[in-house]
């Protein structure tokens, strides 16, 4: 069946007033009685007509829309963020585009410039890896962007970050100080600079402290709850020497939890697990995880702020806003037994 996009002309044809008057009422220009602004508007909702935001940015230079840019939707985290940094760009009046670029680099990069085409204000983007900042580096002069996310020590890109490194060095400092001296970590991600932050945040605790560092790579694009668990079940037995599992991401955590649970290894007796982002699952009563939480509220508001200042901002300033973690204590860690 043909489909025909409903027009200006329609909405004239079917409130029986001119051209003119529809583009003022929509438009939220002058020239027309309120009482004629509410029957055409009235009109538009009861028909459903939407109004062509290309158009309309192209006449007024803005379209109030902002690309937000996730590298994965499999992890809890990103979705619990794009859902509050939805809520706060429509506190401010936008709205937002979320797109999945499935933790891929080409994806990625084709996404910012379908998201540019589609005249977005500006782009909001939680990296893939390091790789991802060279390959968007040709948008930049093009429209605004911020990064969520550890920045490259020798790139000046506007971001936003949790303090990864502060955060595996509290976490790791709290598993010493209930006793444990034989503390893996696990699931860390080579290629994601994120990850290698916090890696080498656990690597300074245990240097400060004489302990040896142990660390279990995930090769995966993801850190997904799946692949903590697989990793975990191929590398936990009950004789191993650890005594706590530091992991790099909550997903991860829970995963290692339930292939540890398999193998009868009892948590937090046998073994202490910490995580990393305190996603909304990990204060389940049957999960109760100890963690080190990325604040949320703290990230959204900062990046869209970040993101309106360069938009309305005819010179801005490229800045980075770094955001201290907290360690949150739930059930999970305990002084070790053995």
């Amino acid at each position: 069946m043909q489909t025909k996009r409903l027009t200006i002309y329609d909405i004239a044809k079917a409130t029986n007033v001119s051209y003119a008057s529809v583009s003022r009422a929509i438009s939220g220009r002058p020239g027309i009685s309120q009482k004629t602004r509410e029957y055409i508007l009235e009109t538009c909702e009861k028909l459903g007509y939407t109004a062509n935001i290309t158009a309309r940015t192209l006449a007024g230079g803005q379209s109030k829309l902002i690309g937000f840019v996730v590298s994965g939707m499999d992890n809890p985290f990103m979705g619990e963020l794009s859902s509050q940094a939805e809520i706060y760009a429509r506190e401010k009046g936008y709205n937002l585009i979320l797109c999945n670029s499935m933790a891929q680099n080409k994806h990625e990069t084709e996404l910012v410039s379908i998201l540019i085409n589609r005249k977005v204000d500006g782009v909001i983007i939680v990296p893939v890896n390091s790789n991802s900042y060279t390959a968007l580096e040709k948008y930049l002069s093009q429209i605004p962007i911020v990064f969520i996310g550890d920045n490259l020590p020798e790139k000046t890109y506007t971001h936003v970050s949790v303090d990864n490194y502060l955060g595996a060095f509290i976490g790791t400092e709290y598993l010493v100080s209930l006793g444990h001296s034989s503390i893996l970590y696990f699931g860390n991600r080579p290629q994601s600079f994120t990850h290698r932050n916090r890696s080498a945040g656990y690597i300074a605790a245990c240097k400060k402290h004489k302990l040896q560092p142990a660390i279990i790579d995930n090769m995966s694009s993801t850190s997904s709850i799946e692949n903590g668990y697989m990793l975990a079940k191929k590398n936990f037995s009950a004789d191993m020497p650890y005594t706590a599992v530091f992991a790099a991401t909550d997903t991860m955590a829970i995963g290692a939890i339930q292939a540890a649970d398999e193998k009868k290894i009892r948590i937090p007796c046998d073994l202490s697990v910490l995580g990393f982002d305190n996603i909304s699952i990990s204060r389940l009563s049957r999960i109760n995880l100890t963690t080190i939480e990325q604040p949320l509220d703290k990230l959204v508001i900062s990046a869209i702020d970040l993101i309106l200042q360069l938009v309305h901002d005819s010179e801005p300033e490229r800045e980075n806003i770094i955001i201290q973690p907290n360690l949150i204590i739930r059930g999970t860690c305990a002084i070790p037994q053995k």
